[in-house]
């Protein structure tokens, strides 16, 4: 398919600029390792299965895994920085590849937005309880929105520069964390109880699923960056592999150093007790570590929200090119910087959204955790959730059409048939306990779910206004290649 022209304007992405490691990076800092096992994990540990939840993302680990054989199988075929809004267009057509375009901007745009949220209260909150100063949570996430606004119109080397210092620094600061909580022999020794069907099933397990489920989102950003990559047939499946695997059995190892650390049958009334589960790790550091890792943990925690913020931020930008590179949207959003070569009016516009949106939650007087976060990044689960499970679909439908013998049957058929419907499955117990993931009435809840349907129709609205004007055009939806 041709690009979009615009006078005077590129709209190429710079080619060759992202190796495996740096995909890694923005991967792994997408799924902001230590807010999530500092946020995150407290939260879904005591909703959840308590004790059991180590093994609950082994089990997510194993699914995402074949989801990922047939994802990086269409990923060695269709080159796009438009991810899942590429590989539906490819897989079952241009129609449903609108519906999935809408629905993954929609995706990545809110929990972005979300983050901020995150972003806000924590570095707030660590300002007043380490400095005594006092600063409101919307000033912070503003300051945070102006730097990433230029991080990401500016090339994408500096963001991926930053990413990796920040990666490394939370991986060591966790570990060394873990080793401590090991070394001491934790509260009544180093043992498996975590992985018994007495915790395992024990709680409600389906929803510390979805929370393992969460702690895995950004990981299937890596084809996102195909188009920077070099060598992207090579460095996107190896990114995604090594991505998973190393946030997963990261994830796992700390989770079960934090129940062995506490006490298997501990846990779940520590955190109880708690005004805030999100200082459940600040306690275990200063009890197995000591005062001074914990003030790096609290530095570290803000670090990596924001890290996760200019990572989401980038995936929407890109999204945003690539479906107006390819006539959906406006053709302005498919150019990129002349010196740059990033997509800076993509990465502008969704700058405007999250300050419009975050400042309609401030003039609301809205809690920047209980209602920005929670609202937006459950939401956002949910979309994904789709979008992979379409994705798994498209997979099969793309290569009964374009057959690849050497992939062999498992890889393009029945794994992505199995992934399809475990996902739909994960999709079905989200919804169905959707009220207590985001702590809202039902009411509410379900118009929240609402916005899916919705943005579906959108994107295949577009797709189909396409179809009238520019039928050549709708036929090669998402088919733009290196």
């Amino acid at each position: 398919m041709p690009e979009v022209s615009v006078p005077g304007r590129s709209t190429a992405l710079r080619k060759n600029a992202l190796n495996v490691g740096f995909i890694i990076f923005f991967v792994i800092s997408a799924a902001s390792p230590l807010s999530v096992l500092a946020g995150g994990f407290p939260i879904g540990i005591m909703l959840g299965n308590g004790a059991g939840t180590p093994a609950l993302l082994l089990a997510m680990l194993a699914l995402l895994l074949i989801f990922s054989v047939g994802y990086t199988s269409m990923a060695r075929h269709v080159t796009n920085a438009g991810g899942f809004y590429a590989f539906v267009s490819r897989g079952l057509g241009g129609s449903a590849g609108g519906a999935a375009g809408m629905l993954a901007m929609m995706a990545y745009n809110i929990l972005q937005i979300g983050l901020y949220g995150m972003f806000g209260a924590v570095v707030s909150g660590t300002l007043a309880e380490v400095f005594g100063l006092q600063a409101p949570w919307w000033g912070c996430a503003l300051l945070a929105m102006a730097s990433i606004a230029v991080l990401g119109y500016r090339n994408v080397d500096l963001s991926a520069r930053v990413l990796s210092l920040v990666v490394v620094a939370e991986y060591i600061t966790m570990l060394v964390l873990d080793i401590s909580i090991l070394r001491a022999g934790g509260d009544s020794g180093i043992n498996l109880s975590a992985f018994s069907a007495q915790h395992v099933f024990s709680g409600t397990p389906s929803i510390g699923l979805l929370f393992c489920f969460a702690a895995f989102i950004g990981f299937e950003a890596t084809t996102i960056y195909g188009e920077e990559a070099k060598d992207p047939q090579r460095a996107i499946p190896l990114a995604t592999y090594a991505s998973i695997l190393l946030v997963g059995s990261f994830y796992a190892l700390s989770i079960w150093c934090f129940v062995i650390g506490a006490g298997a049958d501990k846990i779940v009334p520590q955190l109880q007790a708690l005004q805030d589960p999100t200082t459940f790790v600040y306690g275990l550091s200063d009890h197995y570590a000591g005062p001074r890792l914990t003030a790096v943990i609290r530095v570290l925690f803000m670090v990596s929200v924001y890290a996760g913020l200019l990572a989401f931020h980038n995936s929407a930008a890109r999204y945003f090119y690539a479906i107006g590179r390819d006539g959906l949207l406006p053709a302005w959003l498919g150019t990129t910087h002349p010196t740059h070569q990033s997509p800076h009016m993509g990465s502008a516009l969704q700058s405007l959204i999250a300050a419009a949106v975050v400042m309609v939650f401030v003039l609301t007087g809205a809690d920047p955790i209980l209602h920005l976060f929670a609202w937006f990044s459950n939401l956002a689960a949910l979309c994904l959730l789709l979008l992979m499970a379409m994705t798994s679909l498209a997979t099969v439908r793309y290569f009964q059409r374009h057959p690849a013998p050497a992939l062999g049957r498992w890889r393009v058929h029945t794994l992505p048939w199995v992934s399809c419907v475990a996902l739909l499955a994960v999709l079905g117990i989200a919804i169905a306990h959707f009220d207590v993931l985001t702590g809202a009435s039902k009411t509410l809840s379900y118009g929240l779910c609402a916005v899916i349907p919705a943005s579906l129709l959108a994107g295949w609205q577009l797709a189909q206004r396409l179809r009238r004007t520019a039928p050549a055009r709708f036929a090669a939806l998402g088919s733009h290649k290196l």
